[in-house]
């Protein structure tokens, strides 16, 4: 993902603590006033950025998986020339930071998904077919004896071992950012390499 230094606008604050709201309590547990005074506005204030509940569970859902595949085709392009183990390590890197940092919107995902409109359901989850075939390219390179679908399975089962984050506790009872995220990275590649002996 991409490091903002600049603060982050209102939308997004919003956006943050609804997402933060929505997977502590779940979609329908939570109002729109609670969401507003999470940022300091009143609840019917909230309709100036977003026209609903419904739009923000949209914009979270859509608005990551657009994220992750976005930051995954700039990794890999960064990466042109270099061996294709270090392309993969860069998308473990940049996939470990959205389940460090954005925890509760892989709890939203689970829970929530159901609840989009049909057009954005479609939308996340062609935008997160094509995050997985980039992966499964980069993964062949690394694995040439996998076969496609024995390497599709093999990132979905990364996907499920990186996402599990929100189940390792709160945040302050993890061992540390750089710590967790070393443990996460070794378990991934140690995935992988067990497929690829296949």
């Amino acid at each position: 993902m991409v490091t903002r230094t600049d603060a982050p606008t209102r939308r997004e604050q919003i956006l943050k603590e609804a997402a933060r709201l929505f997977a502590e309590r779940g979609f329908h547990g939570v109002g729109v006033d609670e969401i507003g005074a999470a940022v300091g506005i009143s609840g019917p204030g909230l309709y100036r950025h977003f026209p609903g509940k419904d739009a923000m569970l949209a914009e979270l859902l859509v608005g990551i998986s657009g994220q992750l595949l976005t930051g995954a085709k700039r990794r890999v392009a960064e990466a042109d020339g270099v061996p294709a183990t270090r392309v993969l390590d860069s998308l473990i890197e940049g996939h470990i930071d959205f389940a460090l940092d954005d925890r509760p919107l892989i709890t939203l995902h689970d829970r929530e998904l159901d609840r989009l409109r049909d057009s954005d359901r479609k939308l996340v989850r062609q935008l997160q077919r094509q995050y997985v075939e980039l992966w499964v390219e980069v993964v062949r390179a690394v694995y040439p004896g996998l076969t496609e679908p024995a390497a599709r399975s093999a990132v979905h089962s990364v996907f499920g071992l990186l996402n599990s984050t929100p189940h390792l506790g709160r945040a302050g009872t993890l061992p540390g950012r750089g710590t967790t995220a070393a443990l996460l990275h070794r378990m991934a590649r140690g995935a992988f390499e067990a497929a690829g002996e296949q």
